[in-house]
This record gives structure tokens, C-alpha cells and sequence, in this order.
């Protein structure tokens, strides 16, 4: 069965916690168990990874990256959260892989919040963004991922 990661970055760990006005009641282990549910009734296995560090962020893009050229992996779900607006490094670890299909995705409607959100160095380099849907966002970026790709590759490849 082919994966797909679903990626989150910094202070992410403390959803369900952190500003919940913003960011909703919803635990990060409730929306990593949300995204598997997502994978499986699409048909692929969902790893969840977080982390507070820009290099085990960027680590598994690069794995993610061969899992991908092995056909192994259809792509990645990204919430790089406040990585978003100033790092070039994540930036280029996605470009780096090339060709690994990347969805931002945000809880919140960034371009709604501070003007410094208003820009994201992972935008350009990725393949959709899904922004503002709470945390219903990143099962609309799997399936946004899933449509998108299998249109992309060849259906009797095993998941």
C-alpha cells in the first residue's frame, strides 16, 4: 500500500491547547487518527510526523522524496506552521526532491491574520494549498492529493 505523510512543524504538538479561539479544541492525535481514517478509506497508509525542528522537518521530506522516485509514496500533506514565513530551507528541501507532490495546508485563514503571515516560502514550491477549513483542512488536502495524483499515475501500480 503506497503512504503518504502528513507533515506538521512547530507548536503544532500543542494543538487542542494553544490559542483554541484560533485553532480549535481538536488534539493533534485526533487529527493524525482523522488523517488515517482519511487514508484508508482512500486507499493508503498515512504516517503522521511532527516536529519542532526545521531539520526533522525537512529529514522526512527528503525520505518522503525517495519513498516517492521507489513509488512508494503518492506525496505529503504539510502544515509547516510558523516555518511557513521564514524558511527557505523547507522551501528547498521540497524543490530539492523534485517531484514530490506537496499540499500546504493551514487551520487558520493566514491571509485573514498578521500581515507577516501573509507570505509563505513553501507556497511556490508546492503542488496546492488548502487554507482556513480548521482541521477538516487536511482530510480536504488528502483527498485534494489523492484526485490530483491517481489522475497523474498509472492506476494497476500496488498502493
Amino acid at each position: 500500500m503506497k503512504k503518504i505523510l502528513v507533515l506538521n512543524g512547530p507548536n503544532l504538538n500543542l494543538l487542542g491547547l494553544r490559542e483554541p479561539a484560533q485553532y480549535g479544541s481538536t488534539s493533534l492525535p485526533d487529527v493524525e487518527a482523522m488523517c488515517r481514517a482519511a487514508g484508508q478509506r482512500l486507499g493508503y497508509e498515512v504516517e503522521c510526523f511532527q516536529s519542532n525542528w526545521e531539520g526533522g522537518l525537512i529529514d522526512k521530506i527528503h525520505e518522503y522524496g525517495r519513498l516517492y522516485k521507489e513509488r512508494l509514496a503518492l506525496g505529503c500533506v504539510f502544515n509547516p506552521g510558523a516555518f511557513t514565513h521564514t524558511s527557505v530551507a523547507l522551501h528547498d528541501a521540497i524543490k530539492g526532491v523534485d517531484g514530490l507532490p506537496v499540499v500546504e495546508c493551514h487551520i487558520s485563514n493566514v491571509h485573514a491574520r498578521e500581515p507577516f503571515r501573509h507570505h509563505s516560502f513553501v507556497s511556490p514550491a508546492a503542488a496546492g494549498i488548502v487554507i482556513g477549513f480548521g482541521v477538516q483542512g487536511y482530510v480536504i488536502a488528502l483527498e485534494a492529493l489523492v484526485r490530483t495524483q491517481e489522475q497523474d499515475t498509472d492506476q494497476t501500480l500496488p498502493r
